[in-house]
């Protein structure tokens, strides 16, 4: 089987990514980079032209962001059981909810963390619409439980996870009972404290 190498940074989107490695549980080498240094030198660019983090290399193939390396493995390791059956009603609700999460609700999060207000009139010219809507849809996507396609954890979780798990840290999500209790189920995962360990150990001392 072709080789498994993340690129990344602790203190990145790298980690969602990291965690999806985890749960994966499959050898991988972690190739740690530094923000405008290695980040940015020649050999990583020609990995992504982006200077960014996460990037996963599989053999040959070169996939870059984080929605899309977990996606990606979630479909190259179907044994690993963490994508629905393609023939299953709960395919929709995976797809729906990892891109979800990849696209509103990310752009929501950042917004709220930079203090931006969709001006008066324009909510339909951005995909989140407004951060209210974006609060209450996801609110009503995981009320469902325990996860987003019900009993199964899904690749979807890893993303929508990650984001409940930082965006409640840092306030850029909403501390609602639904937000929580979904935030510590999958800190409870053995995956998820594994690749929390691995990242808080590399973040350097400032």
């Amino acid at each position: 089987m072709s080789s498994l190498t993340l690129y990344t940074n602790p203190q990145s989107r790298g980690r969602i990514a990291h965690w999806m490695m985890e749960e994966l549980d499959e050898p991988y080498e972690t190739v740690w980079l530094d923000y405008g240094t290695t980040m940015k030198a020649p050999d990583y660019l020609a990995v992504n032209p982006m200077g960014k983090v996460p990037a996963l290399r599989h053999g040959d193939a070169v996939v870059t962001e984080a929605a899309a390396i977990c996606a990606y493995l979630g479909d190259r390791f179907p044994e690993k059981g963490l994508v629905p059956p393609p023939d299953s009603p709960a395919r929709a609700d995976y797809y729906r909810w990892l891109f979800f999460a990849a696209g509103p609700l990310e752009q929501a999060a950042v917004a709220r963390a930079l203090g931006w207000e969709v001006p008066e009139g324009r909510s339909v010219m951005v995909g989140f619409g407004s951060y209210a809507d974006t609060m209450h849809a996801l609110e009503l996507g995981l009320s469902k439980g325990p996860y987003v396609c019900g009993e199964q954890f899904t690749v979807a979780d890893v993303y929508v996870g990650s984001s409940l798990v930082w965006g409640l840290m840092f306030g850029t999500i909403e501390k609602r009972p639904v937000f929580e209790a979904y935030a510590a189920r999958v800190r409870a995962r053995p995956a998820w404290q594994r690749s929390a360990r691995i990242n808080e150990a590399r973040i350097k001392p400032t």
